[in-house]
C-alpha cells in the first residue's frame, strides 16, 4: 500500500524498529559486535553507517522522490560532496548570485584543486547554453536563487546538461520536497540545507543529498565515509523526529509569506519585493512561492532604524525555523562575498530576506509595519528637531 509524503512521514519511525515506539531508539554506539569474522554486517562502525542515520536517510530520498539519500554534518558539507565528486580539471556552472558560503567554497577552497567555475545568469538559459566548456561537468543550480529569488528553468537546464553529458545538482532548500522536485523535473541531484526548513527549529545543523543514479550513490557514499561528514547519531535522530511535522509547518509559514507579500507590495517604504509567486516558469515547476521573500527598502539608510523597531522577528542568519528570521544577506548570508562583487549583484544594505515562521501574521504584519513608520519617522523627527548650540 502507497501512502502520501505526509503520512509516511509519521509512519516511517517505526521502520526497523522491533518495539514499534513512536519514535526510533538512539542508537549512542560508535561501534558494533561482529558475529562472523569478515562477515557482511549493515552497521561496524558508526561513521559508515548507523540506524540513526540510515531511517533518516531513506526519509529523505522518499520525500525527494530518489533511491538513495545521504544525510551530512552541514548544508555545506553537502554541496563540498557533490563538487568533491569531480576530478582537477572539471569545470562547473554556477548562478550568478550563488549562496554566500557556495561562493566561498569555490572561490577559496576548491580552485585550489583546480577545479573551473564559471558564473552566469541562470535565468537566461542561453546564457547557460553559451558557458558550457569541453570539460563542463556539471551545473549547480539555486530555484529560487538567495537572496534575489531569481527563477532558473530547471527542465531547461537539464536538457542542456544532458546534451552535453554533464550533471544537474539543485539546491532545494527553499522550496523543500513539499513545494518543489527537481529529481521528476531532470535533475540528477538535490541538495539541503536540512537545517533549514526540513529540521525547523532552530536547533541543529545537517545537510542532504539525494539521487537515482547508482554511481552517484556509491561516489557520494565515498565522500562521506571517506570524510567522516556524515550527520551525528543524535542530530540524525532529531532530524528525523522534526521531519513528522514538516507538511504542517511548511504549509502553515506559505500562508502566512503570501499574505506578507500582499501587505509589502502595497507599502511605500519598499522599493521592491522578491517572492517567486508571480514567476510563470516558477509556478510551472513548483506548488507555490514558498516560505520566504525578500524586500528592499526605498531608503537604505533606514536599516538599521527598521531593525531596532522590530519586535517579533528573530533577526539572524539562516532560515525556516517555527519561528520568524530576518536577515540581511550584505552583512550575514553573502558576507564572504566581496563588497564589490554584491553591489552588482544589488545585495545591498536596503535589502533583507524574511523567513516566515508560525507565529499569527497579523501581528507579524503590525509588528514590520510599526518597524517601517517608525524607522521613516525617527528621521523625520529628527530633522524637525531645532538644534541648538552654545
Amino acid at each position: 500500500m502507497s501512502y502520501s509524503k505526509e503520512t509516511s512521514l509519521i509512519l516511517d519511525s517505526t521502520r526497523g524498529n522491533e518495539h514499534l515506539s513512536s519514535n526510533q531508539p538512539l542508537y549512542y554506539s560508535s561501534t558494533y559486535h561482529q558475529q562472523t569474522l569478515g562477515g557482511n554486517t549493515e552497521f561496524d562502525y558508526a561513521r559508515s553507517g548507523n540506524p540513526n542515520r540510515k531511517l533518516l536517510e531513506e526519509k529523505l530520498a522518499d520525500l525527494e522522490g530518489g533511491n538513495y539519500g545521504f544525510a551530512f554534518s552541514s548544508g555545506i558539507a553537502a554541496v563540498t560532496a557533490v563538487f568533491l565528486t569531480l576530478e582537477p580539471g572539471d569545470h562547473v556552472i554556477l548562478p550568478d548570485d550563488v549562496y554566500g558560503g557556495t561562493f566561498r567554497l569555490t572561490e577559496q577552497i576548491l580552485k585550489k584543486f583546480k577545479i573551473e567555475f564559471t558564473t552566469v545568469d541562470q535565468t537566461d538559459l542561453q546564457q547557460v547554453e553559451d558557458a558550457v566548456q569541453d570539460n563542463t561537468k556539471l551545473i549547480y543550480v539555486e530555484t529560487p536563487s538567495n537572496p534575489l529569488f531569481k527563477v532558473t528553468d530547471i527542465d531547461g537546464v537539464g536538457q542542456i546538461a544532458r546534451r552535453n553529458e554533464a550533471l544537474l545538482a539543485v539546491d532545494n532548500t527553499f522550496m523543500t520536497p513539499l513545494g518543489q522536485s527537481p529529481l521528476k523535473l531532470g535533475a540528477d541531484i538535490v541538495i539541503h540545507s536540512a537545517t533549514k526548513f526540513l529540521g525547523g527549529h532552530s536547533d541543529l545543523i545537517a545537510g542532504a543529498v539525494i539521487v537515482n543514479d547508482p554511481q552517484l550513490k556509491n561516489d557520494i557514499y565515498l565522500i562521506q565515509n571517506g570524510t567522516g561528514s556524515g550527520l551525528s547519531v543524535y542530530d540524525s535522530w532529531t532530524l528525523a523526529k522534526h521531519l513528522k511535522t514538516l507538511p504542517i509547518r511548511f504549509k502553515q509559514s506559505v500562508s502566512n509569506t503570501e499574505q506578507i507579500y500582499r501587505y509589502l507590495i502595497e507599502n511605500e517604504a519598499i522599493e521592491t519585493v522578491y517572492y517567486p509567486i508571480t514567476n510563470d516558469t516558477h509556478l510551472r515547476q513548483a506548488k507555490n512561492g514558498g516560505a520566504v521573500l525578500g524586500f528592499r527598502l526605498k531608503d537604505e539608510s533606514k536599516a538599521q532604524a527598521f531593525v531596532d523597531h522590530l519586535n517579533i522577528p528573530l533577526v539572524s542568519v539562516s532560515l525556516g525555523g517555527v519561528e520568524t528570521i530576518l536577515s540581511h544577506p550584505a552583512t550575514m548570508s553573502h558576507a564572504a562575498i566581496p563588497e564589490s562583487i554584491r553591489a552588482e549583484r544589488g545585495i545591498t544594505n536596503g535589502l533583507f530576506r524574511l523567513s516566515v515562521g508560525l507565529e499569527d501574521v497579523r501581528e507579524l504584519i503590525t509588528d514590520i509595519d510599526w518597524a517601517l513608520k517608525e524607522a521613516i519617522y525617527e528621521s523625520e523627527r529628527s530633522i524637525e528637531e531645532p538644534h541648538f548650540s552654545g
